[in-house]
């Protein structure tokens, strides 16, 4: 199929399992239990009853290729980050976030190791529960040294950075075997820091894709549209990662109106293409999905093109991300019949 759709990962958490008035204007990189409604003994039950709330939700919507929609994590990252050995939670250190501003994070004190699995009951759960192909997301090791005080390693975040990989590499060989069918790498760091990036990033990026053989993707973006409401017109960090292993390439152009031209440089990826602007309550109308995903084709050939909101939709409200996936679907069948074949008989 041409112009399939998936998340980038997240969809909305109900009201009734997360308290949004915590949530918004918050990514914890702690563990932040007092965001759930539900007390312990019955969170997991709850979350699974939310999750396939979000895997009924994208297969109404028509997405291709579904998630689990992180609907069990308070945010994209500290649910694996705060999972490792070497990491301090009693004492959390402090790290500048991408407003500039010192935030609470992890601290580094030993070396970074995966103590086991972090997500394989999550996939197990997603595979049961739906027949479409099925995409995990995974933190990046770039962002979370950038994510963490690291007191280790000489205070390294390179080094930590290469230990991280190590982690996620793991990670993303279980999540393969398991059944998945993508696993997606999110690495908005990447462009937050593009001159650490340059220096270290695609190698930590390349050692947590290393001897892996499933579909991989990495997700570059500029923040939560909920929390960063200004766009750069341009990445600081994207043609870098046409030398990455990474056989998918998930960005945003929907908000910041990007110019596409830069795809030009990523030849031979897939490109997620976001195509939702995840910063406005205004549902888009298929067309202009349709005029969006037509920006890029001059730069991109057509089969190597998903479809995809800017970023995760977890900041917005339920039925407007619903509403924004349908029409996002829609959009997508405007421009694949488009590209259809003629039949022989024409």
């Amino acid at each position: 199929m041409m112009f399939p759709t998936t998340l980038v990962g997240s969809y909305p958490q109900p009201e009734w399992l997360v308290d949004r008035r915590l949530l918004m204007g918050n990514v914890p990189r702690l563990r932040m239990p007092e965001l759930w409604r539900i007390p312990e003994p019955r969170l997991r039950e709850a979350q699974d009853d939310a999750t396939l709330v979000a895997i009924r939700a994208q297969e109404e919507a028509g997405l291709d290729i579904i998630t689990d929609g992180e609907i069990r994590r308070e945010s994209y990252s500290n649910h694996f980050a705060t999972a490792l050995e070497g990491i301090s939670l009693d004492r959390p250190g402090r790290a500048l976030g991408r407003s500039g501003n010192p935030i609470a994070v992890p601290r580094v004190v030993g070396p970074i190791r995966r103590r086991h699995p972090v997500a394989l009951a999550d996939l197990a759960f997603l595979r049961r529960h739906t027949q479409r192909r099925i995409k995990m997301t995974v933190p990046g090791p770039f962002t979370m040294a950038q994510q963490a005080q690291v007191d280790h390693y000489g205070g390294s975040r390179e080094l930590a950075a290469m230990d991280y990989a190590t982690a996620v590499n793991a990670e993303i060989r279980d999540l393969f075997r398991a059944g998945a069918d993508v696993v997606q790498i999110d690495e908005p760091y990447l462009q937050a820091r593009p001159e650490e990036a340059r220096a270290y990033g695609l190698a930590a990026l390349e050692r947590a894709l290393e001897g892996v053989a499933g579909t991989t993707a990495v997700h570059v973006c500029f923040g939560y549209a909920a929390l960063v409401h200004t766009r750069p017109s341009a990445y600081s960090f994207l043609p870098e990662l046409a030398a990455c292993h990474c056989r998918q390439i998930s960005i945003e152009t929907a908000q910041s109106r990007l110019d596409c031209s830069v795809l030009a440089q990523l030849r031979g990826k897939q490109i997620i293409l976001g195509v939702i602007d995840l910063d406005s309550l205004e549902v888009e109308a298929p067309e202009d999905v349709a005029a969006r995903i037509r920006r890029a084709l001059p730069y991109v050939d057509a089969a190597n093109i998903i479809l995809a909101p800017d970023c995760g939709m977890k900041y917005l409200p339920r039925e407007i991300a619903f509403a924004k996936l349908t029409a996002m679907v829609a959009g997508a069948q405007i421009v694949r019949k488009e590209h259809e074949l003629p039949s022989a008989s024409s």
